[in-house]
């Protein structure tokens, strides 16, 4: 009889213990299932970055933005894309990663097959003007997106994010993400020399 009374606490105790443990396994099969993507991504070259776009191969939305005050860039609207390849660059002061890839956004623009505008995502005119002042200006035109509006109409999902658009207006081409080496020679040059060999 007292042995029955004192293994009923011990027996409860044992339960609480188990149903504190159950978050820490739900958490620890959601920690397995994001390395396991990770692993996928860098050992098996799967992107798990690459969303598709349901705007490759439509006409790219209409832009009709503001200039950035300040600069003497013009204003991006249709006409600065009209009948000509363009790299539509979605980008703002504030994100680190539209750093890592300007370098490469200032080789492109140098690309006569090519024009480069950007759209200045919800940032702040000053800061907009420091960050090209510091590191160069690639863009033929630049409109200015306070709001996010124009970048919610070309299904932007984070930035910097990038669109490679035909002469005709069409889009080509998607980047979500920065540009690197790799994106660079293996995705956007070759969809720039397709469109340039079709034009």
């Amino acid at each position: 009889m007292t042995n029955d009374t004192d293994s009923t606490p011990r027996r409860r105790g044992i339960g609480r213990y188990l149903l504190a443990l159950v978050p820490l396994l739900v958490f620890g099969g959601f920690a397995l299932v994001a390395g396991k993507m990770l692993y996928d991504q860098d050992v098996n070259g799967r992107d798990i970055s690459a969303i598709p776009s349901a705007l490759i191969g439509q006409k790219a939305p209409s832009l009709a933005l503001p200039p950035l005050e300040g600069s003497s860039t013009p204003a991006l609207t249709d006409a600065a894309m009209a009948g000509r390849l363009t790299l539509v660059n979605v980008f703002a002061s504030w994100c680190v990663p539209c750093r890592q890839e300007h370098p490469i956004l200032k080789e492109l623009a140098k690309d006569e097959r090519l024009t480069v505008v950007g759209i200045n995502y919800k940032d702040r005119n000053d800061n907009a003007l420091r960050f090209l002042g510091e590191l160069g200006n690639p863009y033929d035109a630049i409109g200015v997106d306070p709001n996010g509006k124009a970048a919610i109409d070309w299904g932007v999902y984070g930035i910097p994010e990038s669109y490679l658009v035909g002469p005709d207006g069409t889009i080509l081409y998607k980047k979500v993400g920065p540009f690197d080496e790799r994106s660079l020679t293996q995705e956007l040059l070759p969809a720039i020399e397709k469109a340039a060999a079709g034009a």
